[in-house]
């Protein structure tokens, strides 16, 4: 900083310029959860993400949703299968 000039002086032309530089202070973006503590860049970069993953889900939902019932039933019974348990036989009509 020049000599003379307070905190913050320095940046008063560029302010008045460019109204970009009026934040005087930016909080950082904090992301936790559980063990996992973000701050700053990584944490918008994870929150990003995120809604990318999510929005990926959502569209492989939508792709496969004709098949969702049959892929739950055989789900269902592959873990019934691997619990033990025989498999039972229904009546077809």
């Amino acid at each position: 900083m020049p000599a003379g000039l307070e905190r913050g002086e320095a940046m008063e032309p560029a302010r008045r310029k460019f109204p970009l530089f009026r934040a005087k202070r930016l909080k950082a973006s904090r992301l936790r959860f559980g063990k996992l503590d973000a701050r700053g860049v990584p944490a918008i970069l994870l929150g990003v993400s995120a809604i990318v993953v999510a929005a990926g889900v959502s569209a492989a939902i939508r792709r496969g949703a004709t098949m969702l019932p049959e892929t739950l039933r055989e789900a269902r019974e592959f873990w019934l299968a691997a619990r033990g348990r025989p498999p039972q036989i229904t009546a077809q009509s």
